[in-house]
């Protein structure tokens, strides 16, 4: 049987938990024979605990900047710092093990065999496939008090793959919470879930700034709708390039939105804390 190896916090990483200075990302364009900019520049700066959304239109950058943050890929100039490790100076493996990373394309990853409770299990060992061997009776317990705190426990024990796909959502950042990361990136994990799916797992998003030694948290989203109420950060890309960063409520207004996306942004901020934002009439897109 293997040991009970519940985990414990990590400490909270020296500030800044994410650090980006002049990172640019080239890549090679076969049609037109020449290498192409796909981030240019990005100075960036994500300190423990603070809640980031970043946005920007189709082919702004996006996912290059969160494989990026993740560990999966190194930027062809700058300089990138991950909880305090330097990029190219450190095995990526063993810093990948302490970043939650949400990406949706996983989902079909597992097998159709596998409970909620099993796939969230797998975010133990940072694998897809369930180790038993590796898992221990604390791995059990928090699973499960994951699962509960994000409104799972009823389909702990349903194939994954039959659950709603608000449900696997969360079952994923369940999985990602499994080891305690300092950082957790979120790569667009609203996209496609219906309204009572998408208000589930913001909700379940904005309790964890609640939480002692919250993660710093970075989510990836098209849409103001998508961010929860606990974001206390934003930045925009397009083309690449940082068109603005700071705090949200400087950066998620109308005009820092407009000269991101091209086009007249209106930016509303309910009473609750919510965002919205339409195009004015005449755009689109």
């Amino acid at each position: 049987m293997a040991a009970d190896r519940r985990p414990t916090p990590h400490e909270p990483p020296q500030s800044p938990a994410l650090a980006l200075e002049d990172v640019t990302v080239w890549e090679w364009d076969a049609r037109l024979r020449a290498r192409q900019p796909i981030l240019t520049g990005v100075d960036w700066s994500v300190d423990a605990g603070e809640q980031w959304a970043v946005l920007g239109p189709n082919g702004a950058g996006k996912s290059t900047l969160v494989d990026i943050a993740a560990g999966m890929r190194h930027p062809s100039r700058g300089g990138v710092r991950i909880l305090g490790e330097t990029v190219g100076r450190v095995d990526l493996r063993t810093l990948r093990e302490r970043i939650g990373h949400v990406d949706v394309k996983t989902e079909g990853a597992f097998s159709t065999r596998r409970t909620a409770l099993e796939v969230t299990l797998t975010g133990a060992t940072g694998t897809i496939q369930l180790l038993p061997e590796r898992i221990g009776p604390g791995d059990r317990e928090r699973a499960a008090e994951l699962l509960e705190g994000l409104g799972c426990g009823a389909v702990a024990q349903h194939a994954f793959a039959t659950c709603s796909q608000g449900e696997r959502r969360r079952v994923l950042l369940a999985r990602a919470l499994m080891r305690r990361p300092p950082l957790l990136l979120l790569d667009e994990p609203a996209d496609g879930l219906d309204l009572p799916g998408r208000e589930a797992l913001l909700a379940a998003l904005a309790s964890l700034a609640g939480e002692h030694h919250a993660p710093a948290v970075v989510t990836v989203t098209h849409h103001l709708e998508e961010l929860p109420v606990t974001t206390t950060h934003a930045l925009l890309l397009a083309g690449g390039r940082v068109v603005a960063a700071g705090p949200a409520a400087d950066v998620l207004a109308d005009r820092p939105l407009s000269a991101c996306f091209g086009a007249a942004i209106v930016v509303r901020r309910s009473c609750d804390g919510r965002w919205t934002g339409r195009a004015a009439p005449g755009w689109g897109r």
